[in-house]
């Protein structure tokens, strides 16, 4: 098993899933994903993006292969482990807005905060900051029923945002983007977004790169 680079934040190699009915969901993909970066995962529908997403933050486990996150190894990782590490390092931004039709607006954007231990008034805090950044915070009361689906939108955004995760995704096939957007890689990302195949595969001799300093990485996909 061999370690990724200290400056890959999130590493990948030669990754194999199948889903259930047999169809082939990825063959060999491999990437790597530096600090400060955001790449974006594009193909034809049913090319394996969201798969490969799903793979890379843990919601499902690759039969074969592994990934690395911060130099340390999650295809090695039980189903509990990786549940933790998802609540604490992640953050997914799913196509359709699954919000919780029990609690209002602000208390789903603080709800992976209050799970992680963050007092009630923090939360609140970190929450409404977001939501005000995504032009919802006057919804902050409101039930995800009375919402618009474009703000049920923004507000899973917010919720993900707001813990301030290491790594984020997003797969979506028509992005809606907010009016005014904050995007959280919005720290001078030292390298211009770059786009992978999901038939990439690793370079054999890598190429020398300086030392990060940006201190917050974000990934996200779609087509």
């Amino acid at each position: 098993m061999e370690a990724p680079p200290d400056n890959d934040v999130m590493w990948a190699r030669s990754l194999h899933f199948t889903h259930r009915d047999g169809s082939p969901g990825l063959a060999g993909v491999s990437l790597e994903v530096r600090q400060s970066e955001i790449l974006a995962v594009s193909g034809p529908r049913g090319s394996g993006k969201t798969t490969l997403l799903r793979c890379l933050s843990g919601l499902v486990k690759a039969q074969q292969g592994e990934v690395w996150f911060n130099s340390a190894p999650m295809h090695t990782l039980g189903p509990m482990a990786r549940e933790r590490l998802r609540r604490d390092r992640f953050c997914w931004i799913d196509p359709a807005p699954v919000l919780v039709p029990e609690l209002n607006v602000w208390e789903n954007a603080a709800l992976p905060l209050m799970l992680r231990g963050t007092s009630r008034r923090r939360a609140k805090v970190a929450a409404l900051e977001w939501l005000e950044r995504l032009d919802v915070g006057d919804r902050a009361r409101r039930r995800p029923h009375e919402l618009r689906q474009a703000e049920r939108q923004r507000v899973c955004i917010a919720r993900a945002l707001a813990p301030g995760p290491r790594s984020s995704s997003r797969t979506s096939r028509r992005p809606a983007a907010p009016r005014r957007p904050r995007p959280c890689a919005a720290r001078s990302p030292r390298r211009p977004a770059r786009t992978a195949s999901p038939s990439c595969w690793p370079r054999t001799t890598p190429r020398p790169r300086p030392s990060p300093t940006v201190r917050s990485p974000c990934w996200t996909g779609g087509a």
